[in-house]
């Protein structure tokens, strides 16, 4: 199912500038030539208000037998305009699977840092919120956890080429989560 989304969401993004992109009319006897290409439009990730990812790996630090490295992650952010902290601001939730296999939820604030001149298409981003989900017997696998909720903050570094992004996640000193999403307007 994330896959799904993500195909759709990449649809939706790229098909407009497929649209607008405009390949010049061949005269008789000529090759189209093409005058702009999708990949020559601005870096979309500059304007895009929001951005959907999936999970596509986790790894355990400590591994557990009752572990599982498949979060069937589905997240969504809306990126604001306002700054803060010389950061801009981003609010968003997720749906998965905790490392426990346990349906879990997380509503977030945060912020996004493009540190990196010579890189801009590099990113530092840190997220803070309610967490829910951990309950039953792993309700202790997380600090502060109060009838499976609990605080958290996660951070990550991602790079973005035109409006498809990868993230390196760290869910705490549990472990990391590699992520593929896509920017849209």
């Amino acid at each position: 199912m994330p896959a799904l989304l993500l195909a759709t969401a990449c649809c939706l993004g790229v098909a407009p500038a497929i649209a607008e992109s405009g390949a010049a009319a061949p005269e008789s006897g000529q090759s189209p030539v093409v005058t702009t290409s999708v990949w020559d439009a601005p870096e979309p990730w500059r304007t895009d208000r929001f951005y959907f990812q999936t999970s596509l790996a986790t790894v355990h630090f400590n591994p557990d037998d009752d572990h599982t490295n498949n979060q069937k992650l589905i997240y969504g952010e809306w990126r604001l305009q306002e700054r803060w902290l010389e950061g801009q601001v981003l609010v968003g939730a997720s749906a998965f699977d905790n490392s426990f296999g346990q349906p879990s939820q997380f509503v977030f604030g945060g912020l996004l840092w493009r540190p990196f001149d010579s890189l801009p298409a590099a990113y530092v981003k840190v997220v803070a919120g309610v967490l829910h989900g951990y309950k039953d017997e792993f309700q202790d696998k997380i600090p502060f956890n109060n009838s499976g909720f609990a605080p958290a903050i996660v951070p990550a570094v991602g790079y973005c080429f035109n409006r498809v992004c990868g993230e390196m996640v760290l869910f705490g000193t549990a472990g990391l989560m590699w992520t593929l999403g896509v920017t849209l307007p």
